[in-house]
């Protein structure tokens, strides 16, 4: 398996750029874009899970490419990450229309395609970034006990059980969240904290 990770998350790519089925290919056809497949490194230790591409990500079809993605890359600077070594990716590969949250359908077509990347990866830490990669995540290792409001579980972590062992789960708000309101800007560089004991 970890021999051939660029050809397994290749064939994701291929998956998800034929992926017809989907409730937002025809808006990815209409507006010339590209999905979201991820960025980063396939051996990461750390991988970041956002929800959903807004409108530089679509046109570039890289994560976290705009204002928010400034934020994201001052953050990771602050805990001396480097970008290149984490993996970045979103749980909704393609961007809803108007960047509105997404759907519950939308979440559970492109769902399995996050599973599939993180089985791969093999992630120490998967630090999730707004409030829907927090429930989804916690959800997927069984830990609905736990969730509570991201409001109350930002800049804290929970040990969770994947397939190849344990996984750390970081909640964090959404990098977006910094554009409009100084202070969370703040409470974000406080909450990366955390990632200083996993790097």
């Amino acid at each position: 398996m970890l021999e051939n990770r660029d050809e397994l998350l290749r064939a994701i790519k291929n998956e998800v750029l034929a992926l017809k089925e989907s409730p937002l290919y025809a808006e990815r056809i209409k507006n010339g874009v590209f999905p979201v497949i991820g960025e980063g490194s396939h051996k990461a230790r750390i991988m970041f899970v956002g929800e959903a591409p807004g409108k530089n990500e679509a046109k570039t079809g890289r994560p976290f490419a705009g204002a928010a993605g400034k934020i994201l890359d001052e953050l990771l600077v602050s805990v001396g990450i480097n970008r290149p070594d984490v993996y970045i990716t979103n749980i909704v590969k393609d961007r809803p229309p108007f960047n509105r949250d997404p759907l519950p359908e939308e979440i559970v077509v492109y769902g399995p395609f996050l599973d599939r990347q993180i089985d791969i990866i093999q992630p120490e830490v998967i630090a999730t970034l707004g409030r829907f990669s927090m429930e989804y995540i916690i959800r997927k290792f069984g830990l609905e006990k736990e969730l509570k409001p991201i409001s109350q579980m930002h800049g804290t972590s929970i040990m969770a059980q994947a397939s190849y062992g344990p996984v750390n789960i970081v909640s964090l708000y959404h990098p977006a969240v910094a554009i409009y309101n100084q202070h969370s800007k703040e409470t974000l560089f406080e909450d990366f904290k955390i990632l200083k004991q996993n790097i």
